[in-house]
């Protein structure tokens, strides 16, 4: 304290050890250790397994003497006449030599089969005078201990094999060698070939489940491939038989894991969506979407992400949509936009919460679409260029963070790009000219929605896709190949649930064509991102919770009093539609005559008149960014008001420093002809 230097004592480096822990991780990794008593969980497997045998063996051992004195019975029957010296006449053609061969052969076999007879049965009445009944109970106990062991039922033996009838669930949860067999019948091991119970059958929800080990060289991608050949030898509807690989630290190539249904698990009335509770939502969390087959809750992760839903009509495909975006609507800082190109009224209720909005399938609507795209390439693009300028602290990768997405002089807000039936925008044949170039509507929004798809992400955009068979004419490969979550509900054949699902899915045994017509909502899922059966996991048999319109309606007014609560309302949500007749005409002056005199133009040709001034003459190209940032516009309305005026958009290659970038924007060309045809 005094600042005087004094001799500190000896300072010990070390570390905290949990003393516990490592007793037990070395008392379950020792070898001298009992498998059973490794664990608590071990012990109880190991209880049940002592029980279950206890209770099986009276039967089992009644069984096997059964087989014994079968088996004994024909054995001295084909002794005493002589079978097998008879047969060996018969193959070198001289029975009829050998006939009084045999004859007394067995007349002698018969002597000898009475005398044992007559000389056990003296030996036995004397036993039982001298030592009373335990003498036949003792005789007994041996005779029937070698008749068990001489009918004991043995792997391969013919006549020795289980033979049930009807569903083998309950049988195999009770004698692990049906289960053998089960996989013997479906051809998915060998004959001399056996199974290893890695955890023994257990009750998981409304069935049973079990993981085993295959034998070496058999793979666990074969079993979940034949999975219909194993529910048969269960005697089953494939439906009722889940059948996963098991990987990650605890399983291999070769381990699988089985949960077997005691019915059908989608026969019941579908679960009501949770987030009808919620009072709100983050959009950085999975979305509550479904069940599996245990009835375990299926949460959809969104962001970094694109979801892709194909179906036949009437399956619950635009169901699926909207819960996987319910989410989104319960966060009041994710945007939404919204384009429902079937023109019904499922997404009605979604007008009160989205930035933009649009329901029906003209070419005007199409168009509209694409103008909402170029919007979210250059929202996309600028977001990119904000990020280069933050702190690591704030932005420490090029994406977007929780905090940065709910900061609202960043807006960088998690978007939603919600489009039901996208195939009707992807097929229109609508010309539209960019750069100078004649393409289809269709063919634009595909370059469009595959370079958000491709960019997009890491920037906070999420796309829910939803269409009735998203093959390469309706949506092109690019699209479908860089959209990471996949949801096939039923659909007709396997190569439309290839499409969804993506290529060679039904040989690994997923195939939505499989689910059954009265399956409403049941799909499967291929997720981009870990669910609560696991990261590891390929597919996996969803059923989408119920959510009516009511409940629809519902959630998009709370998601709606969110926003109002938050400031975040924007856009056709707080009455900005981009589909408004402009509400005022602007008038100038060009060429420095008087208001009075001078030609009038109208807006926005007007303003942009009167900022660009002599540039007008002097540049050639003027880029979207400067114009919308100068004239204080939104940037759809603005590109569709000057588009509508003879200015389309075009992109040129601008210098900015060192660097030399495409940028989208106007060429004074076209501006200055739309003010001599508006004059």
């Amino acid at each position: 304290m005094s600042g005087e230097l004094v001799p500190s004592e000896p300072v010990l480096e070390g570390e905290l050890v949990n003393e516990r822990a490592a007793l037990e991780g070395t008392w379950r990794g020792s070898r001298v250790v009992l498998p059973a008593l490794r664990s608590r969980q071990a012990l109880r497997d190991a209880v049940k397994g002592a029980s279950a045998w206890a209770v099986r063996v009276p039967f089992r051992c009644a069984r096997a003497v059964g087989r014994g004195l079968v088996i004994a019975a024909r054995g001295w029957r084909n002794w005493v006449r002589v079978r097998d010296y008879r047969e060996a006449a018969e193959q070198s053609e001289k029975l009829a030599d050998k006939f009084v061969e045999i004859r007394a052969l067995t007349l002698f076999r018969w002597k000898v089969t009475a005398t044992v007879l007559l000389v056990g049965g003296v030996a036995l009445a004397a036993a039982r005078l001298v030592y009373g009944d335990l003498a036949l109970w003792i005789l007994g106990g041996v005779g029937a201990v070698v008749l068990a062991v001489a009918g004991r039922a043995k792997d391969g033996a013919s006549g020795r094999k289980t033979v049930l009838a009807g569903p083998r669930i309950l049988m195999w949860t009770m004698d692990a060698q049906v289960l053998i067999d089960v996989f013997r019948d479906a051809k998915l091991i060998g004959r001399d070939e056996t199974l290893r119970l890695v955890e023994r059958p257990s009750r998981q929800g409304a069935g049973w489940a079990v993981t085993v080990d295959l034998p070496a060289t058999r793979k666990a991608a074969d079993v979940v491939k034949n999975r219909e050949e194993l529910a048969s030898a269960l005697a089953i509807d494939e439906i009722q038989l889940s059948v996963d690989r098991v990987r990650g630290d605890g399983g291999h190539a070769g381990r699988v894991a089985i949960w077997v249904a005691d019915k059908d698990p989608y026969a019941s009335a579908p679960a009501p969506t949770p987030l009808l509770t919620a009072s709100r939502w983050d959009a950085w969390n999975a979305v509550p979407f479904g069940t599996d087959a245990r009835g375990r809750r299926i949460d959809l992760p969104l962001v970094w992400t694109s979801l892709l839903i194909g179906a036949i009509p009437r399956q619950g495909k635009t169901m699926a949509e909207r819960l996987a975006v319910a989410g989104l609507i319960l966060d009041p800082h994710a945007r939404l936009y919204v384009a429902d190109f079937k023109n019904g009224k499922d997404w009605r209720a979604a007008k009160q919460v989205a930035h933009r909005f649009m329901a029906g399938d003209d070419s005007e609507h199409v168009l509209m679409f694409m103008d909402w795209l170029e919007e979210l390439v250059d929202d996309v693009q600028q977001r990119y260029r904000r990020m280069q300028h933050l702190d690591d602290l704030t932005c420490p990768e090029s994406k977007v963070t929780p905090a940065m997405s709910r900061d609202q002089t960043l807006d960088m807000p998690i978007t939603a790009l919600i489009v039901d039936e996208v195939h009707i925008a992807l097929e229109d044949r609508t010309s539209v000219l960019v750069q100078g170039k004649r393409l289809t509507a269709g063919e634009r929004i595909g370059e469009l929605l595959t370079w958000l798809a491709k960019k997009a992400p890491a920037a906070g955009l999420v796309m829910v896709l939803a269409t009735q068979r998203p093959d390469s004419t309706t949506i092109p490969s690019k699209l479908r190949a860089v959209l990471g979550s996949r949801f096939a509900l039923r659909v007709m054949d396997w190569r439309d649930s290839n499409i969804v699902l993506g290529d060679q899915m039904n040989t690994r045994g997923y195939d939505s064509s499989r689910l059954l017509p009265s399956h409403k909502g049941v799909g499967i899922l291929r997720p981009d991102g870990e669910t609560q059966s696991g990261a590891d996991v390929l597919a996996l048999t969803v059923r989408t919770f119920y959510m009516p319109n009511d409940d629809w309606r519902v959630i998009c007014e709370r998601g709606r009093a969110l926003r109002e609560t938050e400031g975040t309302l924007t856009g056709h949500a707080a009455g900005q539609d981009s589909r408004l007749v402009r509400d005022h005409e602007a008038v100038v002056t060009m060429g420095g005559k008087s208001d009075n005199g001078g030609d009038r133009l109208p807006e926005p040709l007007a303003s942009v008149a009167r900022y660009l001034g002599d540039d007008l003459s002097e540049r050639e190209f003027i880029p979207t960014a400067e114009l919308v940032k100068a004239l204080d516009v939104e940037p759809t309305t603005f590109g569709k008001e000057m588009g509508d005026l003879g200015c389309p958009p075009a992109r040129q290659y601008v210098h900015d420093g060192e660097n030399t970038r495409r940028v989208r924007g106007y060429l004074t060309a076209d501006i200055r002809a739309a003010i001599d045809e508006s004059a």
